[in-house]
């Protein structure tokens, strides 16, 4: 049987392959009777400044010393802890008996409807992808025309497109959850040329330049295993009768199916109102609200490495903070080395985000700075109305900007003190900036649980994080302000027999891996209920 030993603790200099000799000395065997090995874990520890550290925990299978060493697993030497370790396999289910008649449909292809889409793919159901915007390959193109000062496209931008979202986001593949099916999650994005280190590194980053080529290779998998994949292709009404959906109306025409995978991402505002119109049952649902920040690299390395110049050996330093309150303030979505990027759906809106590229070799680092609305605050008990909250805040920016897609920004000193910002501050913004009132642009939950919040971590940075730093504004789309209601079990919509709301569009995600897994989790019902198709 397999032993897990926990807790080697190397220099951050030190190659893996020291692993194995370590594990084996644990142990109490010699190297050469580990037959195979493997990386379950890597952290990294960087509490003493003086001495940063990888923290490891590495699978061994033995051979002739295996009966002494399994004796040995369970107990402890120099901190380092053995034991028995056997995982469990990723399963899926045995296919259904029941006919589906026509191809299942996912609406959607980020994350979660990717991977919905792969995983039924693989078991031979030859789903049929809709993408309301464009191939990643012209999108790529698409941002950076726009970038440079383009127009802007409500069907093909930052937010719909080939990947969804999450393709031009800073790639960050965190994840609470644990177990097989996040395990074979990682690897799938591993396999799709994603980087191999993904499926144990504890905090797995990919880069806004790497997702591109990620979504290209999924999407030929699928199609290579009998998916289908349509683009320019919007969702705009659905066909139901007696509670069970019969088909899909679409931009490119209709669609005759039973079943439809409804990962529309959490930035589909007419197809939330559409679906609301026709009955689909959704609920409001806390969101996140609040600026981004934005800092000079260097400042953050300083905070978090001290004086040691560890961003050479181990990358620019990112950081999870927090400050608690009526309102707890915390940072979301850290882009070391980073961008601030405009997260456009709507025209005449205006909203941000932030991306980093794999190296995070840029000057800047940026992090959200949210509160949680709960429904209490969106000011209407109408299913909608923290879309609308969203839509109110996000208008009077797009105001400020004069109409040009400027960023409103502010010092976080002015910010803080209530002081008007004069000229235009320094900003990784691509499209140009202009000074704003801050205040104006977020709820007043919002804004005064962040002006509180700013002076605590600056003191807890020692100065270091409010000097040169910058807010802009404002960041609200963290997650979906609505939850379409489904089954516990089967995922299926509660109103719409045959319509699966899945990932953080429909409320129940909250990144990348997570919305992939429930992507997975939706493959899993719909394989258990339904025989393949024949070919």
């Amino acid at each position: 049987m397999p032993i897990r030993v926990s807790n080697i603790r190397v220099d951050i200099d030190a190659p893996e392959e020291t692993l194995v000799a370590r594990a084996a000395g644990v142990l109490g065997v010699q190297t050469g009777d580990v037959r195979r090995w493997r990386i379950l874990r890597k952290s990294l520890d960087a509490r003493d400044k003086g001495r940063v550290v990888y923290v490891y925990a590495v699978e061994v299978a033995l051979g002739e010393g295996e009966p002494q060493a399994v004796k040995r697993a369970g107990r402890r030497r120099n901190g380092v802890a053995a034991e028995l370790y056997e995982e469990p396999p990723f399963e899926m289910p045995t296919s259904g008996s029941e006919p589906l008649g026509e191809r299942p449909v996912v609406v959607g292809s980020g994350p979660a409807g990717t991977f919905a889409a792969y995983f039924l793919a693989e078991a031979g159901y030859r789903p049929l992808v809709l993408e309301r915007g464009r191939m990643v390959r012209e999108r790529i193109a698409q941002m950076r025309d726009f970038d440079a000062g383009g127009p802007h496209d409500p069907e093909s931008n930052y937010l719909f497109g080939e990947g969804g979202a999450g393709t031009f986001s800073d790639g960050k593949l965190t994840c609470r959850a644990s177990g097989p099916d996040v395990r074979r999650v990682l690897e799938v994005f591993a396999q799709c040329k994603g980087k191999p280190s993904i499926v144990y590194d504890h905090r797995p980053h990919l880069g806004s330049n790497r997702l591109p080529a990620v979504v290209k290779a999924l999407r030929e998998r699928i199609v290579a295993m009998g998916g289908e994949y349509r683009f320019n292709c919007r969702l705009e009404d659905l066909d139901a009768a007696d509670g069970a959906l019969r088909g899909l109306a679409t931009s490119s025409g209709y669609l005759a199916t039973p079943l439809a995978v409804l990962a529309i991402g959490h930035s589909a505002r007419d197809t939330y109102e559409m679906l609301f119109r026709r009955g689909v049952p959704i609920v409001p649902k806390p969101f996140q609200l609040g600026l981004r920040i934005e800092q000079p690299q260097e400042q953050v390395n300083r905070a978090q490495y001290g004086a040691a110049h560890l961003e050479n050996k181990l990358g620019a330093a990112d950081y999870t903070l927090v400050c608690r309150g009526q309102d707890n303030v915390f940072s979301f979505c850290m882009c070391a080395g980073g961008f601030v990027m405009p997260a456009l759906s709507e025209p005449d809106h205006f909203c941000t985000n932030g991306m980093s590229l794999s190296r995070r070799d840029a000057p800047c680092a940026n992090s959200g700075l949210m509160i949680t609305l709960e429904p209490e605050a969106f000011g209407s008990p109408h299913a909608l109305a923290g879309m609308m909250l969203q839509r109110s805040y996000e208008r009077r920016a797009f105001d400020v900007g004069r109409g040009e897609i400027l960023c409103p920004i502010q010092w976080t000193g002015d910010f803080v003190h209530g002081r008007t910002t004069t000229g235009s501050p320094p900003s990784s913004y691509p499209r140009g900036v202009i000074a704003a009132e801050l205040h104006e642009l977020v709820p007043p939950q919002v804004s005064q649980a962040i002006a509180r919040a700013l002076p605590v971590f600056d003191r807890r940075w020692k100065g270091l994080f409010l000097r040169e730093a910058t807010l802009v504004g404002p960041e609200a789309r963290g997650s979906a302000p609505v939850r379409f209601l489904r089954h516990a079990t089967t995922l299926e919509s509660t109103g719409v027999a045959g319509l699966y709301p899945i990932g953080e569009g429909a409320g129940y995600a909250g990144g990348i891996v997570s919305a992939a897994l429930d992507g997975l989790r939706a493959a899993k019902s719909i394989i258990a209920r339904y025989a393949p198709l024949e070919r």
